[in-house]
């Protein structure tokens, strides 16, 4: 049940990833472009997510489990650090430059663009070389 619920909630992430425009490139990128001719409908698209997603996490932060009886695991670090903000401009200079993230850039990726393909290789190998580090780190 767990895994069905996980795919369900992923694929209406996608879909509205689709829907809202945060999957086209052109899009984020007139969204990004601040000094030029600035979208702001991705700005609408976040405050509602925003909005829809205040309730179940007021609700989640006065559990302990989940409604499928897992534990409920939410962030307990509240603090700004150097990997916070770091990973931070990491994030966002490639999302300004590729014009697309992880999430829509999943959503995307069986159209077979070869932009998309390089992004998620490239977002594959960011994550394997965090492993390496942290891994070097832990030690």
């Amino acid at each position: 049940m767990r895994k069905l619920t996980a795919f369900a909630a992923g694929l209406l992430f996608g879909l509205g990833l689709l829907l809202s425009g945060m999957a086209n490139p052109a899009k984020v990128i007139g969204f990004l472009d601040l000094a030029g001719a600035w979208d702001p409908s991705l700005a609408l698209v976040m405050a509602g997510a925003i909005g829809v997603a205040v309730l179940p996490f007021t609700w989640a932060r006065r559990r302990e489990r989940t409604l499928l009886d897992a534990p409920m695991r939410l962030p307990e670090k509240r603090e700004l650090d150097r990997r916070l903000i770091g990973g931070s401009l990491v994030f966002g200079i490639g999302w300004g430059v590729a014009g697309i993230c992880p999430g829509p850039a999943l959503a995307v990726l069986l159209s077979g663009r070869w932009e998309v393909v390089l992004f998620v290789l490239a977002m594959l190998g960011g994550m394997l070389l965090f492993t390496a580090l942290e891994s070097r780190r832990a030690h």
